[in-house]
């Protein structure tokens, strides 16, 4: 298929910068025409260039449309978080005083830049494999688990959270995203799975014993510790009592009590999601044949480092108040921690998508005729 579809997908996300200073300008010279002008010059110039740009050879899968849509959302947010960090100025000023509250919380603010880089760069990969009629089911499950968690921390933490009673309508605006967002992930699932392995490969990984397997046995040892963290911070932002998770709060991680909620939502989040998965992954990594393990470790994967990079940078920036931030002293065990539980399961995602043999069902060979 010709590349014009995606490459005007790529131009029209990248008119969101122009557009937004535009706006900004506009909407403070106090002046109501001039800003309903505005909106429509830039609703028919947007609908021009679409239309001149994606005329030829259009995808026909919805999705090209939704990932375009949310390309040009994503550099939005990245400017939100520019801003918000007085990097750049005068784009979206607007936005920030009247925006809900939530968005200029660390949390929210760490989203932003998640957004605007990451999933950005996975709507270009999707619009590219869909416009040259590749699957994008691999990376479009890491979209998958990422969404879910920043939908899931998003609701709840607005529901539970210091600024719960202060629901603006841009949080149903954001509901809307989600209804569309959870649509696509059903799309996605629907995708057929393109794994082609002949059966004597698959019979070969499945009679290897798992001490001839030490990328695997490595994987195994890190699933325990691993488990035991993500229980433990869920058990710290419930208030344990213990001594451990008094000190461990104090020392390491006191942002885990940050009256925001997103925080004390997260672990628990990864307590009650990544808990279960380490156990099963365990089980998964023992017993061949587990073909759920593919679909998973994506899922997972792209889960945790959303949840990972939020919850980090959250830790860190400046705008979380100084006695909820890393002390200074504490931040290379920290960061050294959060890492290494951010990144092992990334290459678990790997090893699974790479090599996926010993997790694949043998199916014998038809039969020629």
């Amino acid at each position: 298929m010709n590349a014009s579809a995606g490459t005007g997908v790529f131009v029209l996300s990248l008119m969101s910068i122009p557009i937004c200073y535009i706006f900004n300008s506009l909407i403070y010279s106090n002046s109501a025409e001039a800003f309903f002008f505005a909106g429509c010059a830039a609703v028919i110039i947007l609908a021009i260039s679409a239309r001149f740009m994606l005329k030829k050879k259009t995808p026909a899968d919805p999705l090209f449309y939704v990932y375009a849509v949310y390309a040009f959302l994503s550099v939005v947010n990245l400017i939100i978080g520019l801003e918000q960090d007085n990097i750049i100025d005068g784009f979206v000023t607007f936005y920030l005083k009247e925006a809900d509250p939530h968005i200029n919380t660390a949390h929210g603010h760490m989203i932003s830049y998640w957004d605007g880089c990451v999933h950005y760069l996975m709507y270009l990969l999707m619009i590219a494999a869909i416009t040259w009629g590749d699957s994008y089911r691999a990376i479009g499950l890491y979209w998958v688990g990422s969404f879910l968690m920043r939908a899931i921390v998003y609701i709840l933490g607005n529901a539970v959270g210091k600024y719960g009673t202060q629901i603006s309508p841009f949080f149903f605006l954001h509901m809307l995203y989600i209804l569309v967002s959870v649509w696509a992930c059903f799309r996605i699932f629907s995708q057929p799975s393109t794994q082609d392995i002949q059966l004597s490969s698959i019979q070969e990984a499945q009679r290897t014993s798992l001490l001839n397997r030490p990328l695997d046995l490595m994987f195994i040892i890190y699933l325990i510790p691993a488990l035991a963290f993500c229980v433990f911070r869920g058990l710290v932002v419930l208030d344990c009592p213990g001594i451990w998770c008094q000190g461990y709060t104090q020392q390491y991680e006191p942002y885990l009590k940050d009256p925001s909620a997103y925080p004390k939502i997260q672990m628990l989040v990864s307590m009650l999601y990544s808990g279960p998965y380490y156990v099963i992954t365990l089980y998964g990594l023992l017993v061949p044949g587990c073909e759920w393990m593919l679909d998973l470790t994506l899922i997972h994967s792209g889960a945790l480092a959303q949840a990972q990079f939020s919850h980090i940078g959250a830790s860190l920036h400046t705008r979380t108040p100084f006695s909820y931030r890393v002390p200074a002293d504490s931040q290379p065990v920290f960061l050294l921690v959060n890492l290494l539980y951010a990144l092992l399961p990334q290459a678990l995602c790997y090893r699974c998508s790479t090599t996926p043999a010993f997790f694949l069902r043998p199916k014998p060979d038809k039969k020629s005729e």
